[in-house]
């Protein structure tokens, strides 16, 4: 008979179960991993770097980077946030160092330094784990839950923590449908977006640092870094999109146009007033040897190859039409988008266990008490940046003190 039984070897899982564990060193834990492999997302994470969390300390302020989840972790994050996980880890000797764009890694900039920060730490309380064990029911009795698993093996243990992490497969979550809990619709968040055309291909690697991608006849956009890739794009900005736009997106099978801001902030009144004032001062200057606003040199020649304006043309021999079109190119430049990529193998589920079957304070089943559930098994998914992590660590943290408590440890 064991305290805990954890469902899940990933991130949310050993979070929780360590956490259990340092409440109380004598709680006798189990993890069930499917795979044959443990924290395989923390190891693919931010490239292999793994993306902790986010430098963003308010909770307030953090809750509002999650397209669902936003209302239910604001007083989580209150309680256990981004500040809390930092502090975690530098006792435990593991350092992290914050990027210009508020992404927090260790300092090592490997993934591995958090794997074997995990593995020493579950060692240390004698956390037992078994991969290749795949649950397939959950059922419970007066001595507690039984955990069937596919190879025929069974477990006893008083308390449940799920935390098998987000699944393309509506499959995954069988066994806790047989509990007795729904799941929302399970789709895609985090993917970049694929131009057929490939219109802009040899432009591959080519980044503007601050530009808008808006979805068009959608309120849907977003601000920032936004990469040319050779089948379509991608970038900060493009991947935030596909997290607020993605039940939207999925219901359009994937099949939009996307309008692309280079200038990132410019209307087109304002950028037709400066161009008026650019093309009266320059007027002898070439048009595409000479980039506007700070724009790389390949993508504005190939702005002003699609407005019609030739390698030789004169800023004073610009034709209304080229100019009309040039700001067109520059404000709303079009793109088909039919498709999307997986971002670097970080898939992310939007939908989960239905949050209106959660007790809020206490992550506990109201459908089965004694069973817990904490990361994207939930119908929670946040932006790329580290946020998915730092929701699987507050809900890990809070599920493990509730456990804790109803054990009476």
């Amino acid at each position: 008979m064991y305290d805990l039984i954890v469902i899940g070897g990933g991130a949310a899982g050993f979070f929780g179960a360590i956490q259990c564990a340092e409440l109380n060193r004598g709680m006798k834990i189990l993890i069930l991993e499917k795979t044959t492999k443990l924290l395989t997302k923390v190891k693919v994470s931010g490239g292999g770097r793994c993306n902790v969390t986010h430098h963003c300390f308010d909770p307030v302020k953090l809750s509002r980077h999650y397209p669902r989840g936003e209302k239910f972790l604001k007083e989580k994050f209150k309680q256990y946030q981004a500040e809390d996980v930092v502090k975690w880890f530098n006792q435990k000797g593991v350092k992290l160092k914050t990027e210009q764009d508020g992404r927090m890694f260790p300092v090592t900039d490997d993934s591995m330094t958090i794997i074997t920060c995990f593995l020493t730490e579950a060692e240390k309380r004698n956390i037992r784990f078994e991969t290749s064990k795949e649950v397939v029911s959950i059922s419970k009795d007066e001595k507690g839950f039984v955990t069937s698993c596919s190879d025929g093996e069974t477990y006893l243990s008083k308390k449940i923590l799920v935390a098998i992490g987000g699944h393309p497969q509506s499959s995954a979550y069988d066994f806790l449908r047989q509990a007795g809990h729904t799941t929302t619709k399970l789709i895609p968040s985090l993917f970049t977006f694929n131009d057929p055309s490939k219109s802009f291909i040899d432009l591959m690697g080519v980044s503007v640092p601050n530009a808008e991608v808006r979805i068009a006849t959608t309120k849907f956009s977003e601000r920032g870094p936004v990469l040319i890739t050779h089948w379509g794009l991608s970038g900060p900005a493009v991947i935030k999109l596909s997290a607020w736009a993605a039940e939207y997106l999925f219901q359009k099978n994937y099949t939009f146009k996307v309008l692309i801001n280079w200038t990132g902030t410019e209307t087109e009144e304002s950028i037709k007033q400066k161009l008026i004032v650019y093309k009266s001062n320059h007027g002898k200057q070439t048009i595409q040897l000479n980039p506007l606003y700070e724009l790389p040199s390949r993508l504005w020649v190939r702005l002003c190859e699609r407005s019609l304006i030739d390698a030789q043309r004169l800023w004073q021999d610009i034709s209304q039409k080229s100019f009309n079109k040039l700001i067109e190119n520059l404000i709303r430049c079009e793109f088909s988008i039919r498709g999307k990529t997986t971002f670097k193998e970080e898939f992310v589920t939007c939908g989960g266990v239905d949050l209106g079957e959660i007790e809020n304070a206490t992550l506990e089943s109201k459908k089965l008490p004694g069973l817990y559930f904490a990361g994207e098994v939930l119908s929670i998914d946040g932006e790329t940046g580290g946020f998915n992590f730092q929701a699987a660590w507050t809900t890990a943290y809070l599920a493990a003190r509730s456990i804790a408590n109803r054990l009476g440890f």
